[in-house]
């Protein structure tokens, strides 16, 4: 029996926008080896990102885990350390399904993110040969830029005043997905750090949410992970894809909690 190229990559994550639910995503800062799979898979979520801009982890690390959770149902995502071509290109090529852009500031710096992320007709990527998502195997180049560029997720983030500004013109931009409100240092550039339930914070996400339904997008939460009532109202509001935490406030929130109980016998 054929394998055809677009059976064998699947992304859940927009599998679950696609039909309007909330997918959750856990960010990988700390753990360098594949449990942090399972361990997501275990939890619940739906995907995860590493973030290389906030942590130690190299490329190679970022390819293990994306491969090892391209084959247990959990989207492996890559937050950017800069929005170099080639850097995209690698992370894309080891694994992951979808790139996080950090400091996109204009339309064109997104443009700039969709023409490296994406094949042909749609971007600029380069087909280096076998790739992990089609386990290794070859085909056809149109049958990978065409079952890859459907899977693959670009990702904007919109943590600044200048962001939020052209936020009607990234949304318009083909090719990208979600615009991710990084909430923590989008309150810092609008002179309101920490202020997370400031009027302003409100009027971010309902702007980024009409972008997004005007243009056929997705909206995201983040930074709100203590702020439960407030990802509540954003996800009732339109938003679908939230960020809850990192492998490392887990770690220690949890340790933390133990240890009080323990302590306190």
């Amino acid at each position: 029996m054929k394998v055809e190229a677009w059976n064998l990559v699947r992304n859940v994550v927009k599998e679950k926008l696609a039909r309007d639910e909330v997918a959750l995503s856990m960010t990988v800062r700390l753990i360098r080896t594949a449990e942090i799979v399972t361990i997501a898979k275990t939890a619940g979520f739906d995907t995860f990102y590493i973030d290389l801009e906030h942590s130690s982890l190299s490329i190679e690390t970022a390819s293990q885990i994306c491969m090892t959770a391209m084959n247990s149902g959990v989207a492996p995502f890559v937050r950017l350390p800069n929005l170099a071509s080639d850097v995209i290109a690698r992370i894309l090529d080891g694994g992951a399904l979808g790139v996080i852009a950090p400091h996109v500031e204009s339309a064109e710096q997104a443009k700039q993110v969709v023409r490296a992320a994406k094949f042909p007709p749609l971007g600029e990527r380069s087909h280096g040969g076998v790739l992990p998502h089609m386990g290794f195997r070859s085909f056809p180049t149109s049958e990978v830029g065409e079952a890859v560029n459907a899977a693959t997720m670009v990702v904007i983030m919109i943590e600044t005043k200048e962001a939020l500004a052209a936020i009607d013109e990234i949304a318009a931009i083909d090719g990208v997905d979600l615009l991710f409100i990084g909430t923590s240092d989008l309150c810092a550039s609008l002179g309101i750090p920490g202020q997370f339930e400031h009027e302003m914070v409100r009027d971010a996400y309902a702007k980024g949410m009409t972008a997004c339904r005007k243009y056929g997008k997705h909206l995201g939460v983040g930074g709100l992970n203590a702020h439960p009532k407030l990802v509540a109202q954003f996800v009732e509001m339109g938003a679908r894809y939230v960020s809850t935490g990192t492998d490392i406030s887990f770690l220690v929130s949890g340790a933390s909690a133990k240890a009080a109980v323990m302590r306190n016998l």
